[in-house]
């Protein structure tokens, strides 16, 4: 087999990355963009934007929209271009609390930006996609290895991952993956104390084969892997130092 010269890089390509201006999309944007990529973040926080865009190349754009509603995900990806990959961070803090601790109705506000965020954006945003593009969801570990007190987000990352499945099936041949971290040092955590946060990150790292947790441009990588090849599609992409194997 013949290897074209810009196969494995996204030289040229235009990156839509929600949830790109912290944590892990804006770590996936820095990747992105490294590799060449026109890279346009969008989220709710227009200061967030604008500062990441000074950490980004000049050709790269931001966007402010409110992913929690789905007729700002339309207007927004019916004004854009047809582009080459679409990457789905957004996310707020989640609330760990056992299930008799647990309001239904909070517990259905997070459905709303990590689920149904991303499902208004591949409904919309899948008739944008280039040939050869992909689409690209994230979930988590907490669906096959779950703790007492994640049943929402057990539950969140468990939609993911057969929304994954059932995308690619029907929206081929565009590709649709979605990466799957375990605990990485990112803004997910910020509703704890400093000491709780660190003692987190102290005990899960000494359990893990790799002995640390992760670091955002840890999935990042992971991101540009499920953008750049161009074979496996339905995949979910476990990045978690090992965690469920321990």
């Amino acid at each position: 087999m013949k290897i074209k010269a810009n196969e494995f890089t996204l030289k040229g390509k235009t990156v839509i990355i929600l949830g790109g201006s912290s944590g892990l999309g804006f770590a996936t944007a820095q990747a992105a963009a490294h590799d060449g990529a026109k890279v346009i973040i969008v989220s709710g926080n227009e200061n967030r934007i604008n500062e990441a865009l000074k950490s980004l190349p000049e050709n790269c754009k931001g966007f402010a929209v409110d992913l929690s509603k789905e007729e700002n995900i339309k207007q927004f990806f019916n004004s854009v271009e047809p582009f080459d990959h679409l990457v789905y961070t957004a996310g707020e803090n989640l609330v760990l609390n056992t299930i008799n601790e647990t309001d239904l109705n909070d517990a259905r506000q997070f459905f709303t930006l990590r689920y149904w965020g991303a499902f208004a954006a591949v409904k919309y945003a899948a008739k944008k996609i280039k040939a050869g593009g992909s689409i690209n969801l994230t979930g988590g570990i907490a669906s096959p290895r779950p703790s007492a007190g994640w049943g929402v987000a057990a539950s969140i990352c468990g939609a993911m991952e057969g929304f994954t499945r059932a995308m690619a099936v029907e929206l081929a041949p565009v590709r649709i993956n979605s990466v799957s971290p375990g605990v990485v040092k990112t803004n997910l955590w910020n509703s704890m104390s400093n000491e709780d946060r660190n003692n987190l990150y102290a005990s899960v790292g000494e359990r893990l084969p790799v002995k640390r947790v992760g670091e955002a441009g840890d999935i990042a990588q992971a991101f540009l892997y499920t953008m750049k090849q161009q074979y496996g599609t339905g995949q979910v992409i476990v990045v978690d130092g090992g965690s469920v194997l321990v």
